[in-house]
């Protein structure tokens, strides 16, 4: 009896050890899991690190797996508890796991333009009262897409502001709702609009055209970055002055590519008609890409329209592959010299491996010779042929010809979607666009926060990189300063 009652008492005294020591250790470990999974939860998608391989899927303050035991003895459950303790008391702890949040430095004005995912505001700053072209992505469309998002602002990273005409991605933040990205904010038209706006346009300009765009794609391809996406639509005027740069804008499809000998690119994307023979192929594509998209820029500039146009997309696709192009009807060409033709055949090499480089592209004679090629006009003593009217003939037929063919294949689309569109999965897909997309053009930036601000440049021009700052010192504008300025701020 006297045994039993010693064995019983040595027990209860062994199960109050454990009591006392473990369950403050699983309760510190259970805190430190749900606080990291709380602070996971508060940080945007677009920042949250996607875990490599390597990575352990265990929380924060989870024990490490091992193999245990039914019960650990007193010994190890006492050295445990001891080290537990003793990691605690050292380990740092946040004071909030809110993200930090600041007044906004911009206000947005008019919206310019819609894309699939985004739509882009006019934007000033309050404080430098600079314009930008603000492109606003909503975070719930985002998710799945985030790389397209990081892939945009890595390529543009490389290159902003190192060429006068590559539009700069100056500034890039998060709102609780938003992306933002700002850019140069380009007021002088698309290319081919300001040249039909003109009294006259010879070939002379169009080389002049050309040699800048390739000056620019050459500072592109020299930092590994490949456009993918090199079209009129895309080369835009900085100002409505005559002399205004032209800029290369939209990176949406780059893709940093430094060494073409062991990296490939193989899905097709890009523009149908500027698209090179191997992105069809899918064969695998890289820099040279550009040059064909040059080479169908060039044509185009020369004609008024480009040198794959066909009734479908499939026999624009197949005369692609098989550089099915002619210098035809010859009144269009006639005025064109053959200095001129022989670049863009140069240009529009279907062998990669055989199209020339961008700074190859600039020793062309073409674009390199001091004196300028044309074909003279006999109605006026030799001058050079002004290429205008044929060029805006052609132009404003084909726009007319493109807005047939749109209204028609508008409403092929709509009697085939009229049997689906009651479809849950199509409704939802599409009224979810809508309402993303309308939410990101209500948000008010004069009255929202800043939850992430990324630092990429210092529009401010305090040496600041526009950075967020808890304190709120002198290189952070409190919100009365920021509302004394926004009341002066304003949009057209």
């Amino acid at each position: 009896m006297g045994a039993q009652q010693s064995r019983s008492d040595t027990e209860s005294s062994h199960l109050e050890r454990l009591k006392n020591n473990l369950v403050p250790r699983l309760r510190s470990a259970a805190s430190a899991t749900n606080l990291s999974r709380t602070w996971r939860r508060s940080s945007p998608p677009s920042l949250r690190r996607e875990k490599t391989r390597d990575e352990s899927d265990t929380d924060v303050g989870t024990p490490p797996n091992r193999e245990q035991s039914t019960y650990p003895s007193a010994t190890d459950v006492d050295v445990a508890a001891e080290a537990a303790e003793d990691s605690r008391s050292r380990r740092p702890r946040p004071t909030s796991i809110m993200p930090v949040t600041v007044p906004c430095q911009y206000r947005t004005g008019k919206t310019l333009g819609s894309g699939t995912y985004a739509i882009v505001k006019e934007a000033i700053h309050i404080q430098t009262g600079k314009y930008y072209a603000c492109k606003v992505i909503n975070k719930k469309l985002m998710e799945g897409r985030e790389h397209m998002v990081r892939n945009e602002i890595s390529v543009l990273k490389r290159i902003s502001s190192g060429h006068r005409n590559i539009v700069t991605l100056h500034d890039y933040f998060e709102t609780a709702h938003n992306l933002y990205l700002c850019f140069d904010l380009c007021t002088g038209g698309e290319l081919f609009d300001r040249i039909c706006a003109k009294g006259n346009y010879y070939e002379a300009d169009a080389a002049d055209l050309v040699r800048t765009i390739f000056q620019a794609v050459k500072y592109i391809h020299g930092a590994g970055i490949v456009h993918r996406d090199l079209k009129p639509e895309n080369l835009l005027f900085r100002t409505q002055a005559e002399d205004a740069d032209i800029m290369i804008a939209d990176f949406g499809l780059s893709r940093v590519l430094e060494d073409e000998k062991f990296s490939k690119l193989t899905e097709i994307c890009g523009t149908p008609g500027y698209m090179a023979p191997e992105i069809f192929k899918k064969t695998g594509h890289g820099k040279p890409v550009d040059i064909w998209a040059m080479g169908v820029v060039t044509y185009f500039l020369l004609a008024g329209y480009t040198p794959f146009d066909r009734d479908s997309q499939q026999l624009e696709m197949e005369a692609i592959i098989a550089g099915d192009y002619k210098f035809e009807p010859v009144e269009y060409w006639a005025n064109v010299s053959e200095t001129a033709k022989d670049f863009v055949r140069q240009c529009l090499t279907i062998n990669p491996a055989e199209r020339p480089t961008a700074a190859q592209a600039l020793e062309h004679k073409w674009l390199a010779d001091t004196t300028p090629h044309f074909v003279p006009d006999p109605k006026a003593d030799g001058a050079p042929t002004d290429l205008l009217p044929h060029v805006k003939k052609a132009f404003n037929a084909k726009q007319l010809w493109r807005k047939a063919g749109h209204s028609i294949r508008a409403m092929n689309r709509m009697a085939s979607l009229a049997a689906s569109h009651h479809h849950p999965e199509y409704a939802k897909l599409r009224d979810d666009l809508r309402q993303y997309k309308e939410e990101s053009a209500l948000e008010a930036l004069e009255t929202a926060s800043i939850t992430h601000h990324h630092n990429l440049a210092d529009p401010i021009g305090n040496g600041n990189g526009g950075k967020v700052s808890n304190g709120g010192g002198p290189k952070s504008p409190g919100a009365d300063e920021l509302n004394s300025k926004m009341a002066k701020a304003s949009l057209q």
